[in-house]
């Protein structure tokens, strides 16, 4: 998008230059892209409503709770004429071909930051205050990844990017590995082309799922997800699903990771700083041996700290049964004693399955 682009001046005087001064200050700001779209409803609400219906968000009840201001903006703030959309990058060189070994687990790219939702939101902050500074009583709200709003159905249709088959937005000039926000506002900007899908073909997302969870183009059973397992879920993780979790700790990066679009993809300035090499590959053994209050102190400012000590300990005691051998069990042991009955029947599962292997190895 050009930022000299005019658009339509019906509230206020001088909207396309207002326009222009957004686009160049949220660059400014850090974020690597910023494109305007409508607050009508978002093109794919009905197929949303259907998602949910069939019961495929699993446990996430918050996304049914408001459903109706998802598929309404003007809910979400009454009299709203714009949604500005941004993206952040996270990518960065220093955890390309990197794999993890031995006991070392696997944490989504994203979450190897400090929180973004606490670094975006500073620069949100401020943006979304400059955009109320070029209109008598303009309103606007901002969100990053916490608001009732569709956001990569509105970031698609304001031309930031388009859903790939994997249900995520991929940016032509960023790939898949983008954070998204938006401020919605009562100002009333000129809307930017939205972008058509250009997966063509490809179905390597849906290939290198490895919980089949993205059961056709377009379509998720987040029940069957990784992220959503690993993260979202907050009991026990069905037993018939932990063997496809691997090494896996927080998050899933897999169907974001073949996306040959991802060729394009490029450092982003907002994140860099914040990056945490510690948590490129952790060590489960180490995990393992936290307490409250050494978790607390590991996770702090870190999206880990989500999902609490008993959700981060259940996971890495299915990636120890999944990976772990005989010098794991001790650890496990311990784990299998723990007063939280989460940790303690997920490393009970884990010894079993070490033992089991190790018996095979040893016929």
């Amino acid at each position: 998008m050009s930022p000299n682009k005019s658009c339509i001046n019906l509230a206020w005087p001088g909207l396309s230059v207002v326009k222009s001064a957004v686009f160049q200050r949220a660059l400014e700001l850090g974020f690597d892209d910023c494109r305007f779209t409508t607050a009508r409803a978002p093109d794919h609400a009905a197929q949303f409503k259907n998602w949910l219906q069939a019961g495929l968000h699993g446990q996430m009840d918050y996304l049914a709770r408001n459903a109706h201001k998802r598929v309404d903006p003007n809910q979400v703030l009454a009299d709203a004429k714009t949604i500005i959309t941004l993206a952040a990058s996270y990518t960065t060189p220093s955890v390309e071909g990197r794999a993890s070994t031995g006991t070392k687990g696997e944490v989504a790219r994203y979450a190897r930051y400090g929180d973004y939702h606490e670094i975006l939101g500073v620069r949100l902050k401020e943006l979304t205050a400059f955009v109320n500074t070029h209109g008598e009583s303009a309103r606007s709200l901002w969100y990053v990844d916490t608001g009732p709003l569709l956001e990569r159905d509105l970031a698609e249709r304001a031309g930031l990017g388009f859903i790939g088959k994997h249900t995520n937005l991929i940016s032509r000039r960023l790939g898949n590995w983008i954070f998204l926000a938006e401020i919605i506002t009562t100002l009333e900007f000129e809307a930017d082309a939205p972008e058509k899908n250009r997966c063509g073909s490809c179905h390597r997302c849906i290939d290198a799922c490895p919980t089949a969870a993205i059961t056709a183009p377009f379509q998720l059973d987040a029940r069957r997800c990784i992220s959503y397992l690993t993260i979202e879920l907050k009991g026990a993780i069905p037993e018939e699903l932990r063997p496809m979790i691997g090494r896996r700790i927080y998050g899933c990066d897999d169907c974001l990771a073949v996306c040959p679009w991802n060729r394009f993809a490029r450092t982003g300035a907002m994140m860099r700083p914040h990056y945490r090499a510690d948590l490129e590959s952790p060590d489960l053994i180490e995990l393992l041996s936290l307490d409250e209050a050494a978790f607390t102190q590991r996770f702090a400012g870190t999206p880990i700290k989500r999902v609490k000590r008993r959700g981060l300990l259940r996971n890495v005691c299915v990636a120890l049964g999944n990976t772990g051998d005989a010098t794991s069990l001790r650890a496990l042991e311990r784990a299998a004693a723990d007063a939280e009955p989460l940790i303690a029947e997920h490393a009970r599962w884990a010894i079993a399955r070490i033992r089991g292997r190790t018996a095979g190895e040893n016929t």
